[in-house]
């Protein structure tokens, strides 16, 4: 049985527009007005958090697209492996709730820091599980991307789990490398993949699978 992979891309926007939404959330306005300035420049892990963390998740959103337009029908599989992605994005509000909090008393960045590159790690992990199979699998894929696009989006989503875990060991040394090398990964995988192309793209028949 064949299904409309719209329906996944919409449900999993929707989702992710959660997540986006709680992060913001978790910024606790200061309790003191008399000193409020004071109170909202005290709050700056609150807002690294969220700024580190929504641009994350904005490229999970943007690379979700791009894997999904080159996937032509979802089978359970998929269906499975894109729930468990969208677990782990669900999870990352409350990440981030922590590395601020962390910041902000100054006790245990180490663990906050590991804890929210972990949870990027896995959702990196299930990208590259998600497009393997799908590149794998026959007739998932559209035939609107030839080999050499297909091996663009592999290398892009595999820089992820290297780039992710170096911040998260750095991180587990030293809390504020870490996060400097995970936001660095932030304007670099906004680049445009090379030898991408969309459903609307010319026919150049069925990717090879290798």
């Amino acid at each position: 049985m064949e299904r409309d992979p719209s329906r996944v891309v919409a449900f999993s926007d929707a989702v992710i527009a959660i997540a986006v939404t709680l992060l913001v959330l978790e910024i606790r306005p200061p309790e003191d007005s008399r000193h409020l300035l004071h109170g909202l420049v005290t709050l700056w892990p609150s807002y690294l958090a969220y700024v580190v963390t929504f641009m994350l998740i904005g490229q999970v959103w943007a690379n979700h697209h791009v894997m999904f337009d080159q996937i032509r029908t979802a089978d359970r599989t998929v269906l499975f492996l894109n729930t468990v992605l969208l677990m782990d994005i669900a999870f990352l509000p409350f990440a981030a709730s922590i590395l601020s909090q962390a910041f902000r008393d100054g006790h245990g960045e180490r663990v906050a820091v590991v804890l929210h590159g972990v949870t990027f790690e896995v959702a990196a992990i299930l990208f590259n599980v998600i497009w393997a199979y799908a590149r794998r699998r026959p007739g998932l894929l559209v035939t609107t991307i030839d080999s050499a696009g297909a091996r663009a989006i592999t290398r892009r989503f595999r820089l992820a789990l290297t780039w992710i875990a170096a911040g998260t060991l750095v991180g587990a040394l030293v809390p504020a490398l870490g996060v400097a090398v995970i936001a660095a990964f932030i304007p670099f995988y906004w680049l445009p993949i090379r030898g991408e192309t969309g459903r609307a793209g010319p026919r150049r028949g069925r990717v090879d699978p290798a």
